[in-house]
Order: C-alpha cells, then structure tokens, then sequence
C-alpha cells in the first residue's frame, strides 16, 4: 500500500442517498478507496437542507464547518454553527445538522469508523459538483 493517496477535486466522485435527500457527499477517502475504516467526505446541504435525525453505536461524527451557517442538534440541544466551527458527535446521541442560511452549507464530515456509511452513501444517486460547489472547495 502507498503511503499517501492524493485527490484532485475533479476526481471526487459525489453522491446523494436517496432522491429526496436535501444533502449530497463529496467522496474524500474511504474503505474502498484507501481500505481505512473511517470516511472523510465535504458534505454539501443545499439551502433549507438537512440530515435526517441519526444516531451511530459505535462511531463518532466530527463536522467542520467550511461554508455556510447553520444548526446543529444533539439529543435536546441545539447551537448556530457558522464557518470556522467543529463538533465532534459521540456514538449513541441522536442528532441532525441543518442549513439556516440563504447559502449552501459545506461540512468537512468525518466518521470513525465508517460503520457502513460509506456504503450507504455509494449506493445512493450519482451528482455533479456545481460551480458553486467548486468555487467553495477551490477557494476560487
């Protein structure tokens, strides 16, 4: 195995779980790609979009928010996020991340591990990154 593997944006493949999913992935690193057992993906949550609520048995969820505003909620608790700000989610707690802004919001998103996202996001509809999309995560 390499000791290192690099992306180049237009290589990322992206995907959105399910047609009425109001977030999609872009595919930085994962099991099948690199045979880790986390998942690093930019989560891009269209405006007014969210994840649905979720909880994980064994994993932690860590988001960096790098553009963009919006809500997070853990089990009763919320708090604004806005670029800049991180969270780390513990497994077993019941949470969401909205978008409150009138922008997309992108989310550096990692699980450890994996347990099974990665699947669940590669089954899921084929998506192009926008020109937007590329603007944001080029810095453009």
């Amino acid at each position: 195995m390499k000791s290192f593997r690099f992306n180049y944006l237009a290589d990322v493949k992206a995907f959105r779980i399910s047609a009425d999913s109001s977030n999609y992935f872009a595919i930085l690193f994962d099991k099948p790609l690199d045979g880790i057992e986390n998942i690093f993906v930019v989560e891009i949550f269209n405006v007014g979009g969210a994840t649905p609520p979720n909880e994980h048995a064994t994993a932690h969820e860590f988001f960096y928010v790098l553009h963009g505003e919006g809500v997070a909620r853990c089990n009763d608790d919320e708090l604004e996020i806005r670029k800049g700000d991180s969270l780390l989610l513990h497994p077993g707690n019941d949470h969401a991340i909205r978008n409150t802004g009138s922008s997309k919001l992108y989310t550096l998103t990692v699980m450890t591990p994996n347990e099974g996202f990665s699947e669940l996001i590669r089954s899921g509809d084929p998506v192009t990154l926008d020109a937007e999309d590329i603007r944001v995560l080029t810095g453009a």
